[in-house]
């Protein structure tokens, strides 16, 4: 059975800094495309960064490219994404998603399993 737990949510000042994890098991960790997605209150899904299998290559949404970095750690099973100079826009909870093999951008429709989610609430 896949598992996917985030942690490190919470709550940060306006352009304070967050790191969220998410360890995944019962998966072939290494043979996986993962990645982060927030939703907002009243509003849709939406993709926040994916890193393939090697941890090589990367994508970000415009929203929130120079400022969040996501990173695996093949060894040990985990997913992070360093969040810096936070807005309140970022309010969101935070899923972690995975899908076999190769990464197929920041569409949620091609990930397969979910996190439960992490909150992190930013304010002025």
């Amino acid at each position: 059975q896949v598992r996917l737990v985030e942690s490190g949510g919470g709550s940060v000042q306006a352009g304070g800094s967050l790191r969220l994890s998410c360890a995944a098991s019962g998966i072939a960790y290494r043979n996986t495309c993962v990645g982060w997605f927030r939703q907002a209150p009243g509003k849709k899904r939406e993709g926040v960064a994916v890193i393939d299998t090697g941890g090589i290559s990367t994508t970000y949404s415009d929203s929130v490219k120079g400022r969040f970095t996501v990173s695996r750690d093949n060894a040990k099973n985990t997913l992070y994404l360093q969040m810096n100079s936070l807005k309140n826009e970022d309010t969101a909870v935070y899923y972690c998603a995975a899908r076999r093999e190769i990464c197929l951008g920041l569409n949620s429709n091609f990930y397969n399993y979910w996190g439960q989610g992490t909150q992190v609430t930013v304010s002025s």
